[in-house]
């Protein structure tokens, strides 16, 4: 990606850790100007720390993606602060393990509230300005367990994370006429911090067993996930919409 004649104006939602921290850098790194936002405060303003240092433009806004007011108060400020936004990332998202007979309607409703509907609050309040301005690009997270597999434990993940699927389709054909974009973004198995979690995914053991069954050799870095999905927000992919791309170092068509 080469930096932007144009510095955009980028949300991001969840970029305080992880594939959402490396995506806030990638973006940054092509001159756009990039809003953070998570729950997680500290984490967020170093996240913009980093960016300002190597000669970045970015800014913390702390977010809670399960409120809708919160979500319409923070995108009118950023509009009424920068005029607009072109991006949002929604990537804000949990995986908290949990067997069926442990799964209360309290730990579902949690998931679904953050990992679905907290992309839908971002996207629909942005939407009637990017409708005017007749631009945008819209990137959601999905997990190859919301396109290809089933996660014991985690019932509750792998049907939020389809929902995204359903989500970027209904989304893509709506605002296709205003010349909106809405692409889904599929990561295999990726270094951060919530795979790593013991309690929750794999932990660092399970991570190393993963790599072996994945055909590229490894897993994969959150730098590997934010390169496509700026590539998603870009002009390169001008004509394409509606899709949920998977990157996940061949682990889909490498098991049988």
């Amino acid at each position: 990606m080469t930096q932007n004649d144009h510095p955009r104006i980028v949300l991001i939602t969840g970029a305080g850790i992880g594939i959402g921290r490396a995506t806030a850098k990638t973006f940054a790194a092509m001159g756009d100007h990039v809003v953070v936002t998570d729950v997680l405060v500290k984490e967020g303003e170093g996240v913009v720390a980093e960016i300002k240092e190597a000669g970045g433009s970015a800014e913390f806004r702390e977010l809670d993606v399960r409120s809708t007011e919160a979500a319409n108060a923070l995108v009118a400020e950023i509009e009424k602060a920068h005029g607009h936004i072109d991006v949002i990332i929604a990537n804000a998202g949990i995986a908290h393990r949990a067997p069926i007979d442990a799964l209360d309607d309290a730990k579902w409703d949690l998931t679904f509230d953050i990992d679905l509907k907290g992309i839908f609050r971002v996207v629909r309040a942005a939407a009637p300005k990017m409708r005017e301005r007749k631009s945008g690009a819209i990137v959601a997270l999905s997990s190859i367990m919301g396109v290809a597999y089933g996660w014991d434990e985690h019932v509750h993940y792998s049907a939020a994370k389809s929902g995204v699927v359903g989500l970027v389709r209904g989304l893509a054909v709506e605002l296709a006429k205003d010349g909106i974009r809405v692409n889904g973004m599929a990561p295999g198995y990726i270094r951060t911090a919530q795979l790593l979690s013991e309690e929750n995914s794999l932990g660092e053991k399970g991570a190393q067993e993963a790599a072996a069954f994945i055909p590229m050799g490894r897993i994969g870095a959150p730098e590997d996930i934010a390169d496509v999905i700026a590539f998603l927000a870009s002009d390169s992919a001008r004509y394409m919409t509606g899709q949920t791309l998977v990157v996940d170092g061949g682990l889909q068509v490498g098991r049988y």
